[in-house]
């Protein structure tokens, strides 16, 4: 792969996603975009290009976007965020919409789905203290491949064997053949749909709880300052937001503050409120044509 290739591809990416690669990850996209160019019947990275900068390669590009994507994910990932939501997000909510009772939950990345049905087990565990609750979990992803797969609920042994108590499989999910399907009511209780949060997102509406988690490590510094400065006008002046271990807002806004005491745990600010709204990327390519 030529450097002027490698540019192009780079710079496609950040674009679609936001994804950002320094110069020495060029062994990632060999890996990653070479199989696909394969199976589209080239033989090269050189002949991959070519065919983006052609008019008409925007399902290519797509392709491509969603090869580079990582979807690493498991049932109750670091587990400090749902004790998060069990001891302190959901408690403080319940009591502060005891009139509407009414909950907005956004995972932002959802990949294939374990993170939102992982919350989902846990607000099935409060029963009574969120009785005649209505608790929405919207969940979203750059790709159309995993979010399909997370509609689908259907997990493979080693997949439901990461994170997941042996109780809660038992519960909640149903053996079919070696694959294991999760029950029908917590399914429901998740909308799934593609998104980019590189995109406008103003349209979801207003959240009580954003898990942005496992995506800003991906991104240059712009790109995270950006992306949480229109999560914050997403959110309820009295929301949570919860970052993944190695994510933090310190140094990139002001629109959210550290909860004391609490790991990757944050809540708006009054600047929150005046963080610019959605306007859009700049840079085009012949590939979106």
């Amino acid at each position: 792969m030529t450097p002027h290739d490698f540019e192009y591809l780079r710079r496609l990416l950040k674009e679609r996603s936001g994804l950002s690669l320094s110069a020495e990850k060029d062994y990632l996209l060999e890996s990653r975009l070479l199989p696909l160019a394969r199976r589209q019947g080239m033989a090269s990275l050189a002949e991959l290009v070519m065919r983006l900068r052609q008019p008409g390669s925007t399902a290519l590009a797509i392709a491509v976007t969603e090869a580079m994507t990582t979807n690493e994910t498991f049932f109750f990932r670091d587990r400090i965020p749902y004790d998060h939501l069990r001891d302190t997000i959901i408690p403080a909510l319940a009591a502060a919409r005891s009139r509407e009772k009414r909950i907005r939950i956004w995972c932002t990345a959802a990949a294939s789905g374990q993170e939102p049905y992982s919350i989902a087990m846990m607000l099935k565990a409060f029963g009574p203290q969120l009785h005649g609750f209505r608790v929405d979990i919207l969940a979203t992803d750059l790709s159309a491949e995993v979010i399909d797969r997370a509609k689908a609920g259907v997990y493979s042994q080693f997949e439901v064997q990461r994170g997941l108590p042996i109780n809660l499989l038992v519960k909640y999910f149903s053996k079919s053949g070696d694959r294991w399907e999760i029950a029908p009511e917590l399914r429901g209780m998740v909308q799934f749909r593609t998104l980019n949060l590189l995109n406008d997102f103003t349209p979801l509406g207003q959240f009580d709880i954003v898990f942005c988690r496992n995506v800003l490590i991906y991104f240059d510094q712009a790109t995270k300052a950006g992306v949480l400065d229109r999560v914050a006008r997403q959110m309820a002046g009295d929301g949570y937001l919860t970052l993944g271990a190695a994510e933090t807002v310190v140094g990139l806004t002001d629109c959210f503050m550290p909860v004391p005491d609490r790991r990757g745990l944050y809540m708006p600010t009054a600047a929150a409120r005046r963080a610019p709204s959605f306007a859009g990327n700049v840079i085009r390519f012949a590939a979106k044509a």
